[in-house]
């Protein structure tokens, strides 16, 4: 089994839909996909997945399940050194590092801030989804692993945020989405591929084949959008800095 995750296109966050060039990625994305076949679809609720998906739906021919825990994971925080109210996923390194527990898979959410903004929950919710969709193509969550009821081949496609797909990617892994936050970075239509090994039989374990693969864009001539980087370097002021 496989799982295709997308990030949707280049966001127009205060409209909850794609910019123009996202648009662009979207329609790169889908002819990178529309060969492929996939068991099943499922997208976000939000509109910039929804409209990211329309494209490669289309082209495949098929519908996705709306699913709302593919929704960007919703879990606020009030940040302990700017003091402003942030995504729990954007801390400035000087601060989150600092603390052994967010390098922890079991308790990177049992800090005094985290547990505060009921991060934990949020994250628990998500797991929860994710449990029931692999054990609903035939992989059930058995403590770490996955029992394998039906051993398949196949493909499912989703497409949904950066921030829900690191928590996605840290439950199917064993590790804290606090260092797959910070650690990782998928661009604007980013392709992650996570694929079942069942190395010894009716036990399996997913590993990351791919992560946010960006040729679809490079083949269609356009480079990533920054959406989700910060500045390189602390002397380029035209980059994102906080």
């Amino acid at each position: 089994m496989k799982l295709v995750i997308v990030r949707h296109g280049d966001p127009d966050y205060e409209h909850d839909t794609l910019t123009e060039t996202g648009h662009i990625e979207a329609k790169l994305t889908a002819e990178r996909l529309k060969h492929h076949r996939f068991a099943a679809c499922y997208v976000s609720p939000l509109g910039r997945a929804q409209d990211t998906a329309k494209y490669t739906l289309d082209a495949l021919g098929t519908e996705a399940e709306t699913l709302p825990w593919l929704r960007e994971f919703r879990a606020a925080i009030l940040h302990p050194d700017t003091g402003d109210i942030r995504v729990a996923w954007d801390w400035l390194p000087a601060v989150w590092t600092q603390e052994p527990a967010y390098y922890d898979k079991d308790r990177w959410a049992d800090t005094d801030v985290m547990r505060a903004h009921h991060v934990g929950e949020e994250a628990q919710r998500v797991y929860a989804g994710l449990d029931a969709l692999t054990a609903k193509h035939g992989y059930v969550r058995a403590g770490n692993a996955y029992r394998v009821e039906r051993p398949n081949n196949d493909a499912v496609l989703l497409f949904c945020h950066f921030g829900v797909e690191c928590v996605i990617l840290a439950h199917l892994i064993g590790a804290s989405p606090m260092v797959l936050w910070h650690g990782l970075c998928a661009a604007p239509t980013a392709i992650t591929v996570v694929s079942t090994e069942e190395r010894r039989k009716g036990i399996a374990s997913f590993r990351i084949n791919a992560f946010g693969d960006t040729g679809h864009l490079y083949a269609g001539g356009r480079e990533p959008s920054f959406s989700a980087r910060f500045c390189e370097t602390y002397d380029n002021s035209d980059e994102r800095h906080d």
